[in-house]
C-alpha cells in the first residue's frame, strides 16, 4: 500500500485548483511551441522519392492523395525486422481513428517504412490496421530524413539525432542492455 496524504474536500480542492494553473500554462505554452512549429521555414524536396503502396509505386507527391499536408509517420520497421518496433506499433494503434479527422482537416496521414512492402502489409493485417503505409526499401528517404543510419555513420560516432551529431557508441566490448532489448524485440540484433 502507498503513503499517500489523505485530506478535507477543502484542501483538494485549493490544491486542484493551483494544479489547474499550472495545467493551464503548461497548455499555453504547448499552443506557443505549436505556433513556433508553423511558423519554421519550408524546403523543398527536390529529389525523386519512390515508394512501394497498397496503391503502387509512388511518388512522394502521390503519398498527399490530392491534400496539401502530408503527415509522414517514420515508422521503425527495418527490412531485417520480422515485426514493427512496439513503441511504434502501440502509437500506430490510434492512426485509423486519426486518418478521417486529419483527412477532413485536409491532410493526409501515412506511416512508412523500410522493410519491404510485402512485409509492412503482412503486419498491418496482422495488427488489423488499415491506415496508408508505404515502403522506402532500398531508397535514401528515411537516411535523407536523419531517421535511419548507415552502419558507417554509426560507426563513425557521428549519427545525426534530433538535429546534431550524437555518438551512441557502446565502450568498446561493452552492450546497451535498452538497445539489445529493443533489437531482439523486432527480431533482430545490436
Amino acid at each position: 500500500m502507498t503513503d499517500h496524504k489523505t485530506g478535507t474536500r477543502e484542501e483538494w480542492l485549493a490544491a486542484r485548483l493551483e494544479l489547474l494553473e499550472a495545467e493551464k500554462a503548461l497548455t499555453r505554452r504547448s499552443d506557443e511551441l505549436a505556433r513556433q512549429r508553423q511558423e519554421l521555414p519550408w524546403v523543398r524536396i527536390d529529389k525523386e522519392y519512390r515508394f512501394e503502396s497498397d496503391e503502387g509505386t509512388a511518388s512522394l507527391a502521390d503519398l498527399f492523395q490530392g491534400r496539401s499536408q502530408l503527415l509522414i509517420y517514420h515508422f521503425m520497421f527495418g527490412p531485417e525486422y520480422t515485426a514493427g518496433c512496439p513503441s511504434c506499433s502501440a502509437i500506430a494503434d490510434g492512426f485509423d481513428g486519426s486518418v478521417v479527422h486529419l483527412a477532413n482537416h485536409d491532410v493526409t496521414l501515412c506511416a512508412v517504412s523500410r522493410a519491404p512492402l510485402a512485409k509492412l502489409q503482412a503486419y498491418k493485417r496482422r495488427m488489423g490496421w488499415s491506415f496508408p503505409w508505404a515502403s522506402s526499401f532500398d531508397s535514401d528517404f528515411n537516411y535523407d530524413f536523419h531517421v535511419a543510419h548507415t552502419k558507417e555513420e554509426w560507426d563513425s560516432g557521428a549519427v545525426d539525432y534530433n538535429f546534431r551529431a550524437m555518438d551512441f557508441r557502446p565502450p568498446a566490448g561493452q552492450e546497451i542492455p535498452m538497445l539489445a532489448e529493443f533489437a531482439s524485440s523486432v527480431g533482430t540484433d545490436w
